[in-house]
């Protein structure tokens, strides 16, 4: 049986000891809260409270006195128990689509705005090679989550149904491309973060116009957007794969 946020927090040395991941778990307010807090609870999910808070210089109590207060009202499904096809289209549906809606509009708009204000903010160029780098990373990550892993998700989904093999992937198991998309989810993190810093966590100049504005509230939208997507995937989708492709191929030996 899990503990809520509320229950835990009765008890601070128990709940500074839960992991983020499970925390959000519980209450996905506490993402909003982590969010807002800068405390790492997709590809940092597997730290424990204590532990993010001091990564992020932030005050345990704080942090808990926040959470206590978060809205425990949230619309979002429990994907713990859902089928793996289902959150995967959910992906795909919620976030991959918003991913790559916003990278074609956020490219022209930092355009415009480095070509309005670059000459006396020459951060922005920078921002915008950062972006550029991102944006392309993400639409050769995402395709090949829709081309290969998720599809060999659905797979073995299936296949565990009947009891039966999957087909052979050419990555031969679910845990190398998983691996994989790990490692591109941290340097995005990393590609987020360093945006973040370079605008100052999008501290919008004096001389700011409303493109200007209109960008630095974009970014961070985008970066929570990711932050949750990451989540969904590093701490739900990818271990119930490997679980179940495991448990398969331990029934079929």
């Amino acid at each position: 049986m899990t503990t809520n946020t509320r229950d835990a927090s009765q008890n601070p040395a128990d709940l500074a000891a839960r992991l983020v991941r499970d925390l959000v778990f519980d209450k996905p307010s506490s993402a909003r809260v982590f969010e807002a807090l800068g405390i790492d609870y997709c590809c940092g999910g597997a730290q424990t409270l204590a532990e993010a808070c001091l990564r992020a210089k932030r005050s345990l109590e704080e942090v808990m006195a926040t959470l206590e207060k978060a809205d425990p009202a949230s619309s979002e499904k429990d994907w713990r128990s859902a089928p793996l096809t289902e959150l995967a289209e959910y992906i795909v549906d919620r976030h991959h689509v918003f991913t790559q809606a916003e990278i074609s509009r956020l490219n022209g708009l930092l355009g415009k705005v480095v070509g309005l204000h670059g000459q006396k903010h020459p951060e922005l160029s920078r921002v915008q090679m950062a972006f550029a780098g991102l944006a392309e990373e993400l639409r050769e990550h995402m395709r090949k989550e829709e081309d290969l892993l998720f599809p060999y998700i659905a797979q073995i989904e299936t296949a565990a149904r009947s009891k039966r093999r999957p087909p052979e992937p050419i990555f031969g198991t679910v845990q190398n491309p998983v691996a994989a998309m790990i490692m591109e989810h941290e340097a995005s993190g990393q590609a987020l973060e360093k945006i973040r810093e370079t605008t100052q966590n999008y501290a919008v100049p004096p001389d700011g116009c409303p493109s200007y504005r209109a960008l630095y509230q974009a970014l961070p939208a985008l970066a929570a957007d990711l932050h949750q997507h990451i989540h969904l995937e590093n701490n739900i989708l990818f271990p119930r794969a490997i679980e179940l492709e495991g448990e398969l191929f331990g029934i079929l030996r």
